[in-house]
């Protein structure tokens, strides 16, 4: 069997981890118990050999046809034949203690020969545990994992030394379940969910997703596009601490073949104040409230210790290593696990919190009396450090620069701590804070502006062009109609690609093989609808829909050239971007957050 596509696998998660289900039915991809925890199936980054699970007919491909149930995580797969058709139904139950992935197959017409076959190989596909069968479960063990597997109904379970295999035949009107859990290996009973009928789980995790889903404020035009989105940011939130990890996957290559290949699963603070602005608007208040105590526990300590990605938990320390043992998504290696981004200096995420303590703050959710300390001891930080070089946006690994979004970010952080003091009453440290939003104005007008491309660039001195300027009207540095953001919005023709945007200039090291951005593709849309070119705007969004997956799941990149989906996925930031152009492009009126009084200008 050929690697499926980055694009045909489907999403499905607990809240706390997620699989990849891929359109053969098989899920190569799963880290038990947690989304930054080893994984015990781990095809996706190798071969069969490194474990899966495949449930499908046997002797057949790729499935007919496939979709999530509306406004729910449960995803059906229908495969058809002159044999008969069958449907495999895919879930996660919302985690009550252990990690649970539920697969029930049933006869739809005829008669289905059908395989269940599990390879697990814990430790990221490196480790071949031990199989035995105790009662009428299968349980796979190696070091502190466990992994129990259930049949709901009389099949033949063949455990073999590297699998388990499950041959029955599927007739119209039958349905069989297989429910795998995973455990702490010392424990020596079957875990609990093993006692739950599918019927009832697969009911209450429908419900779940609808009800959840019901919230959703949007009534625009694109509204199963937007709670597509907004469930798959949910899908990738760690519940019992808020935290939401950039995709459920790592080493998913930027380009096929290359070395670009990231870890993605952890949180990013880069992620902030859009992830809090969507949820908000959205109405998903709980949401947002969870995600700004991950992100308050996260920072704490020294400012000058703020890192760019976080665990979970708000763990520091995520050491990177590479796995040999593992060939690579289509054989891009090295496979990474761990991310040391944590280690680099990057100016824009002390523009992300304060952002994100201001947009929580306008919004009435309530934040802890030490968070305007934080804000102080941020922002004293900031003044000393920000005409200081740093790694950008981009996490360029290399030397440090004068990036030009970090310095519109470092503008921000200024804007909006001079805006909470003034809801709050605190405005001791203004005058000095002013000074500093008004000189950090100043220089970025000078310095960060091309007169002859008529546009912002990436870094003081360059030439090179950055998708992130694209953000300046939003992020309210300068007005949509000045005429150095309409040279910026035209300048950034010259970063499309096949109707797309790339993060910014080929620099002739690989980077013209990169594929093109989804998040600045949705940034362009959103930059012309702010100047004026709505039509042109509506185009670029109607552009970025039309690369989602059949089940409405997108990638970090695009190739064009390929037409194949690039990078980690489903990512988060390509899906915040989705639906905040949702909704800066939709006509009908949507019910604001609740707010607190109108600052005015500070």
């Amino acid at each position: 069997m050929t690697t499926p596509r980055i694009e045909d696998y489907a999403l499905i998660s607990d809240l706390e981890t997620a699989a990849m289900v891929s359109r053969h039915g098989s899920i190569d991809w799963l880290c038990l118990p947690r989304f930054d925890s080893p994984a015990c199936l781990a095809a996706l980054l190798g071969t069969p050999e490194h474990g899966f699970w495949r449930v499908a007919p046997v002797g057949r491909g790729a499935c007919n046809r496939r979709a999530y149930r509306p406004d729910t995580l449960v995803l059906d797969s229908v495969w058809e034949s002159e044999q008969g058709a069958v449907r495999v139904t895919d879930f996660m139950p919302p985690r009550t203690q252990w990690p649970c992935v539920v697969r029930v197959i049933e006869g739809l017409s005829g008669a289905v020969p059908m395989r269940s076959e599990l390879r697990l190989r814990f430790h990221h596909g490196r480790v071949v545990p031990w199989i035995r069968g105790v009662g009428a479960c299968t349980v796979a063990v190696a070091g502190p994992d466990a992994v129990w597997l259930d049949v709901d109904e009389p099949a033949p379970v063949s455990d073999r030394e590297d699998a388990t295999v499950v041959d029955f035949t599927v007739r119209a009107g039958r349905r069989l379940a297989l429910t795998l859990v995973w455990s702490p290996s010392h424990r020596a009973a079957p875990p609990e969910p093993l006692s739950v009928p599918a019927e009832t789980a697969l009911k209450q995790t429908a419900d779940f997703w609808r009800n959840w889903a019901a919230q959703c404020r949007y009534r625009g035009p694109w509204r199963e596009a937007v709670v597509r989105s907004l469930i798959t940011l949910k899908a990738l939130t760690y519940a019992p601490t808020g935290g939401i990890v950039a995709a459920p996957t790592t080493s998913l290559p930027e380009r096929i073949g290359g070395t670009g290949n990231w870890d993605h699963r952890y949180c990013w603070l880069r992620d902030s104040s859009l992830t809090l602005s969507c949820l908000l608007r959205s109405g998903y208040r709980g949401e947002a409230a969870a995600w700004l105590g991950w992100l308050v526990r996260a920072v704490a300590g020294d400012p000058a210790d703020l890192q760019t990605v976080y665990g979970v938990q708000g763990q520091r320390l995520l050491p990177e290593t590479e796995a040999p043992w593992l060939p690579g998504y289509e054989g891009s290696r090295p496979v990474r696990f761990g991310n040391s981004a944590t280690g680099q200096f990057q100016l824009d995420v002390y523009g992300e919190v304060v952002d994100a303590l201001w947009l929580s703050l306008r919004a009435g959710i309530a934040i802890p009396a030490h968070v305007w300390e934080l804000v102080e001891i941020l922002m004293g930080f900031l003044q000393r450090h920000w005409q200081e070089p740093d790694q950008g946006l981009w996490q360029v690994r290399g030397g440090r620069r004068q990036f030009v979004h970090s310095k519109v970010m470092a503008w921000l952080a200024a804007d909006r701590a001079l805006r909470m003091g003034v809801l709050l009453g605190r405005n001791g440290s203004s005058g000095g804070w002013r000074a500093m939003r008004r000189e950090v104005h100043r220089e970025v007008c000078r310095e960060g502006w091309d007169p002859v491309r008529r546009s912002f660039v990436q870094s003081y001195g360059s030439s090179a062009l950055d998708a992130s300027a694209l953000l300046i009207p939003r992020l309210g540095f300068l007005p949509p109609g000045d005429e150095r953001v309409r040279g910026t919005v035209r300048a950034m023709e010259r970063l499309r690609h096949g109707g797309f945007v790339r993060r910014y200039t080929p620099d002739g090291d690989g980077d013209d093989a990169e594929g093109a951005f989804v998040s600045c593709s949705l940034w362009y849309a959103d930059a012309l609808a702010a100047t004026g070119r709505t039509g042109e705007a509506r185009e670029a969004f109607e552009r970025v829909l039309g690369i989602r997956n059949d089940v409405g799941l997108l990638a970090e990149q695009w190739d064009p050239g390929t037409g194949r989906q690039l990078g980690n996925a489903p990512q988060a930031f390509s899906h915040l971007a989705l639906v905040k152009t949702a909704f800066a492009l939709s006509p009908a009126p949507h019910p604001a957050p609740r707010t607190g009084p109108a600052p005015g200008r500070p």
